[in-house]
């Protein structure tokens, strides 16, 4: 192994091609670091399902030289309707209308953006570390090539864990998931349809939010709808002993009779990819060590409640990078930095995750109820906004 080049810039390894991970190479690249990405799975990912990039992940993206790749697609006007398993329908309020009015894109416009913007960034696909060794003078890590299970050894200045919520590179520096990973009691299904619920417009938003249960359909400009079914749950292991298709339609069964819901379990067969897992948090003390620090859904996953997810993973990539050009040549100071930067952020987004879990899934009826009037008050002031937007059509308006 040759040792790494001493200085203000070093070498790099960042363990995850998603959003955090490309986004984290590509700010180094511009701090003067040479990067290399390895990532676990066969090939990059595409499509995926609703992203809301706030104005914090789109102002690091304006940062980076990345948001003008991005293909936004936001409906306008952007119009969300609230819908009972009975059918009754109300305007109501969704992410995009949130007051930092958040660009929809797909999870894939942000990576297809940032890929076109890696510039000769080496990815190295198949691959994953197997060891992690942390030495005053630089990280050895022993990388695993998944295809063939052989092993090598290079020495990095800097590890980035930018591989998600079950991070391998958290496990190997910091410890089991079991000591980070927070459940919020929770399963969510996300996949793309193929059309439109009936009766909705192409581009307007619907919510069915029953306690414990809810359908969320995310509306695009120009292509169909994604689709989150959720729900609560105490035991969480126990919904992947089955197929998630037949573990959804039974949660579902007794309002399969509401046509969104109908619908939305019938797109659900066609669906070629879809992401069924348990919702968490991770909290931990510390992000970082003095050569290794945890990116994104690794460190800190907000979770998907929160809607700040990948706008939280392009805003720590550019702060790592502002606070290496800060403190050049001082590499744990400049971490400790970001972290303190970052810390306020993430505390507050977690804790606003915690709260909106229970407007993405009510808890019990009494949180539903207001749920409903919360709904019912923010449509209103909505409606009142847009003249004509709360037009429906008589036989589904809810009296």
């Amino acid at each position: 192994m040759t040792p790494p080049t001493s200085g203000t810039t070093g070498r790099a390894l960042v363990v995850g091609a998603g959003i955090a991970g490309m986004a984290t190479a590509i700010r180094l690249r511009q701090a003067g670091w040479q990067s290399t990405i390895v990532e676990r799975s066969p090939n990059r990912r595409t499509g995926g399902y609703f992203i809301g990039l706030y104005p914090g992940g789109r102002n690091a993206a304006k940062s980076m030289g990345v948001y003008e790749h991005i293909h936004t697609r936001t409906p306008v006007p952007p119009r969300t309707w609230e819908v009972d398993s009975h059918e009754n329908r109300t305007r109501g309020f969704g992410l995009i209308e949130h007051r930092d009015r958040p660009d929809a894109v797909l999870r894939g416009d942000i990576e297809e953006a940032l890929w076109t913007c890696l510039d000769g960034v080496p990815v190295r696909f198949g691959v994953s570390p197997a060891r992690i060794d942390e030495r005053t003078d630089g990280v050895d890590v022993q990388l695993r090539d998944i295809a063939t299970d052989s092993l090598s050894e290079e020495r990095f200045d800097l590890v980035v864990g930018a591989d998600g919520l079950r991070s391998t590179v958290r496990t190997l520096v910091f410890g089991e998931h079991k000591r980070f990973m927070k459940p919020l009691n929770a399963i969510i299904c996300a996949f793309q349809l193929q059309e439109q619920v009936p009766h909705v417009a192409p581009r307007d938003n619907l919510i069915l939010a029953e306690p414990g249960r809810s359908l969320w359909v995310f509306a695009f400009k120009d292509r169909a709808p994604t689709a989150l079914l959720a729900y609560r749950t105490k035991d969480e292991d126990g919904q992947f002993t089955r197929p998630p298709r037949e573990v959804l339609r039974d949660r579902f069964a007794d309002v399969a009779h509401a046509e969104p819901i109908r619908h939305a379990l019938e797109q659900l067969d066609q669906a070629p990819d879809l992401l069924f897992d348990s919702v968490h948090q991770v909290r931990m003390e510390s992000w970082h060590t003095r050569r290794v620090v945890l990116m994104g859904d690794a460190a800190w996953c907000i979770s998907l409640y929160s809607g700040q997810g990948a706008s939280a993973g392009l805003l720590g990539a550019d702060t790592l990078g502002r606070m290496i050009e800060k403190h050049p040549g001082d590499l744990a100071q400049a971490l400790a930095a970001w972290e303190r930067e970052l810390r306020p952020f993430v505390r507050k987004q977690q804790f606003a995750a915690r709260v909106k879990g229970h407007i993405f899934v009510p808890g019990n009826r009494l949180i539903g109820l207001m749920r409903r009037r919360l709904v019912r008050w923010g449509g209103k002031k909505l409606a009142s906004m847009h003249t004509g937007a709360a037009a429906v059509p008589a036989s589904r308006a809810e009296g």
